[in-house]
């Protein structure tokens, strides 16, 4: 009987073939009968995105077993669509395997300009047209049907498709759970576990009386840079022989076998019921046998299998203890002491595997020992010696890291629960699977992944989560340690920078790719949603709460656009304005007394336009033409209780206004600005030329000037009381001096981060990111790589904090600080 916990693994391998597709109404019907798998893609950008940035995924994909699969759905990689899709394979012959995709038509669903060597000719077969195109030596063919268009990597299938005039009834069960799949995932995986063998992998069954885990099984895909996840259900209907029935009528409990399990176990799997009565009669309709039910066992509620050096031991786990104790003190043949506890040898050495088959195969109970309330049998004694120690210097699998990162994503009870690290995995496929995928997993370093599924049973349905995960490690203080990095389609174009999530509190990251699409990314790297602007964001991106009401909107100008977004990527009415000849500046926003009555200022040449949370433009401002262009983004400081507003103009000119757009503060001193920005530091307005000098301006229009001697391409920032200079390699914070290695360094960049400061710069030649506390002391572990400026926040509220910027040209990498 081959291992359930595999089988439960094994979607973990094949999401790795599905590179990508979407859906919306049912598009089952299209599909020719009896698929091997279905996948139902409900964000084709989405799922691209975790596909191509998952690490165990990645590691998989030269797996023999799939790479011939993989190859064939290349050819779909320039499907584009915001349509629902369908992929389903197909069976054409012994381990090989043909694809078929539905998709609702729409404009340049599939475009292929970009393809230097391909070839695209019509084919008619029984009157209908197929396109056949060859791309690169890799054929894909496809035809429109009604409202659908069906692409596939056999011409074969499409002949099928033709031949069937109507459409074909979907299998009532994976119909339904079609229907009830989840949209807010990427994508969800249908898989038949009858008569997969080869797609699964497996080794050929011989036996009469095996039977498929179950009937269709629902799983919604998720991954980010270090974990792939499926989560759904089995359906087990109570006519068929199907394994998940044996726990059908059962409650699971908590899992006790990975406390009893040493730390240096390949692997647990744990069943658990709480009635042992109605599981016995399960196991009798699932064998198809007429037996008794032996009161031996009422009392067992767990039965747990631990793999240890290659080898099984089995645990029983028992809320009353004496009359199975009992039962083998009286057939036991020998006994001895062991660290104090007693190993029975015993003479009826089938009685668990002809007890608990088939959770339990293959197995002679040889040997026994009793620790707590649980008896824990084994094949060599040497195993039980083993566990005895272990747990008696409480060296326990609950203890391993592995277990610990898969346990933090799943369920605390469960009716089956299988947790193994990379050696278990090996042990299984060489157990389990096609000879040549076991030698794929032993090639494969796996070492830092565990891998587990969950199986809860409840009212006929078998709840699953599975996971394939990097392990997290346990972080030492004053660490530094990547936290997940994100490839994009093409090169970054903004610096990335965090935002609020409203409704999870944390934060998330946006960055613009050099096609002007915008990204929005999750806490743990997967892309949420993708946005294509017509042109390159300005400067940072603004947070605002227009209605508000406590969500958040992105505000940000392109080159001559002033856009609003919301929560989801879409655009907020009336927020989308051109500006006729661009050359925007970055968009200014002023919360005057934070209110949210939001003046938001767009500058463009020497025209100033501010707009109310109407986008109306505000008459009462009369400063809408200076005489000469604006630089940078406008500034808005508050002293005391009054408002200053702050231009710098390319005739060497500061103006200083009021909230009405008159002087507030007339400066008669021409500035030779420097390209850093204006800054409120001690209560004057502070910035510094092209010569680097400092030019700081009172409340009362007193401007004092102090020659600091910097290059003219310094660096400058400053908060009320922070100042900070970045000249050559020369990084001075407070008057505090630190040479850093030689560089091109980036612009300083100070964050204030519960009470503390943090000063950022960045080696853009070198790749390095320093940072500083206010006493110019390195925060230990640093540098880091990047590649740009960094932003820094407290991302998932754990009070320890997470940095972001760019890595490779094309990817950003998140760090956390421990």
């Amino acid at each position: 009987m081959r291992s359930k916990a595999l089988f439960c693994l094994l979607p973990i391998f094949i999401a790795s073939c599905t590179k990508e597709v979407k859906t919306k109404d049912s598009l089952l019907e299209h599909l020719p009968p009896d698929p091997s798998l279905v996948v139902k893609i409900a964000n084709l950008t989405n799922f691209k995105s975790e596909l191509k940035n998952n690490s165990t995924l990645n590691s998989i994909k030269g797996f023999t077993s799939i790479e011939d699969v993989i190859d064939k759905i290349n050819g779909l990689e320039h499907l584009s669509t915001d349509k629902t899709c369908v992929l389903a394979l197909y069976e054409i012959g012994k381990d090989n395997y043909d694809y078929v995709l539905a998709a609702k038509k729409g404009p340049g669903i599939f475009n292929v300009d970009s393809v230097a060597n391909k070839t695209v000719e019509t084919l008619t077969y029984e009157g209908t047209a197929v396109t056949k195109y060859n791309l690169d030596g890799l054929e894909v063919f496809s035809l429109q049907k009604n409202d659908a268009i069906l692409m596939g990597s056999s011409m074969m299938l499409m002949e099928n498709l033709i031949r069937v005039s109507e459409h074909t009834p979907a299998d009532p069960t994976l119909e339904k759970l079609y229907q009830a799949s989840s949209l807010d995932k990427s994508a969800t995986l249908f898989i038949n576990p009858s008569g997969n063998t080869s797609l699964l992998s497996l080794k050929e069954q011989n036996k009469s009386d095996h039977h498929p885990f179950s009937s269709w099984i629902s799983l919604d895909f998720t991954a980010n840079s270090d974990e792939v996840g499926l989560s759904g259900v089995a359906m087990a209907p109570d006519s068929t022989k199907n394994f998940i029935n044996l726990f059908k009528g059962t409650a699971p409990l908590a899992n006790k076998t990975p406390s009893y399990a040493p730390l240096t176990s390949q692997a647990i799997l744990s069943y658990t019921f709480d009635d042992y009565q109605v599981f016995a009669k399960n196991q009798n309709a699932y064998l198809d046998r007429i037996k008794q039910t032996d009161s031996l066992f009422n009392t067992v509620e767990e039965v747990g299998v631990i793999y240890l050096n290659n080898e099984k031991v089995v645990l029983l786990k028992s809320y009353g203890t004496q009359s199975l104790y009992d039962y083998l003190d009286s057939r036991k043949t020998a006994s001895q002491n062991y660290q104090d506890s007693e190993i029975l040898e015993l003479e009826d050495t089938g009685l668990v595997e002809e007890g608990f088959t088939p959770l339990v195969t293959n197995f002679k109970s040889n040997y026994c020992t009793i620790i707590e309330n649980s008896f824990i049998f084994s094949e060599e004694k040497e195993a039980l010696q083993t566990i005895i120690s272990n747990h008696k210097s409480s060296s326990s699998f609950d203890n391993d890291q592995g277990y610990k990162t898969a346990k933090a994503s799943l369920a605390s009870e469960s009716s089956m629960l299988f947790v193994s690290n990379a050696s278990g995995i090996g042990f299984f496929a060489d157990q389990e699977l096609a000879p040549e995928i076991s030698e794929d997993i032993d090639e494969d370093d796996l070492k830092e992944q565990v891998f587990a599924s969950q199986m809860v049973m409840d009212n006929g349905f078998g709840h699953f989560n599975i996971l394939a995960s990097k392990i997290e490690k346990n972080r030492e203080r004053n660490t530094v340690s990547p936290l997940f990095t994100l490839e994009l389609n093409t090169d970054l174009a903004t610096d990335p920078q965090f935002v609020k999530n409203h409704r999870t509190k944390q934060q998330e990251i946006v960055v613009q790719d050099q096609n002007n699409v915008l990204y929005l990314i999750s806490t743990d790297g997967k892309v949420l949603w993708t946005k294509q602007l017509e042109g390159r964001i300005q400067g940072e991106i603004q947070q605002v709460d227009l209605y508000k009401n406590g969500k958040l909107q992105l505000a940000f100008t392109t080159n001559d656009q002033f856009l609003i977004l919301d929560r989801n990527g879409d655009e907020v009415t009336p927020f989308n304005i051109e500006f006729e000849g661009g050359n925007l500046n970055p968009l200014a926003v002023f919360d005057y007394d934070g209110s949210r009555n939001y003046r938001f200022v767009i500058t463009q040449g020497s025209k100033v336009y501010m707009y109310n949370n109407q986008a109306k433009i505000v008459h009462g401002f009369t400063f809408t033409d200076a005489q000469s262009n604006i630089l940078g983004t406008p500034k808005h400081f508050r002293v005391g209780n009054k408002d200053y507003l702050v231009f710098k103009q390319d005739n060497s000119t500061l103006r200083i206004l009021h909230r009405v757009g008159s002087d507030r503060i007339k400066v008669s001193e021409k500035i030779d600005f420097s390209s850093n920005e204006v800054f409120l530091y001690k209560n004057k307005f502070s910035m510094t030329n092209k010569t680097g000098v400092l030019h700081q301006i009172d409340t009362n229009g007193k401007l004092v000037a102090t020659d600091f001697n910097l290059n003219p391409d310094h660096g400058f920032y400053a908060t009320s009381n922070t100042l900070v200079f970045m000249d050559d390699n020369i990084l001075s914070i407070k008057g505090r001096k630190v040479e850093l290695e030689l560089g091109v360094y980036s612009k300083p960049k100070i964050f204030y981060i519960y009470d503390k400061i943090y000063v950022a710069v960045t080696d853009i030649q070198n790749h390095q990111i320093y940072l500083f506390d206010s006493q110019a002391e390195s925060i230990p572990n640093f540098p880091v790589f990047g590649s740009s400026l960094m932003d820094l926040t407290d991302m998932d509220n754990d009070r320890k904090l997470e940095l972001v910027a760019k890595d490779q040209d094309n990817s950003l990498i998140v760090y956390k600080i421990n």
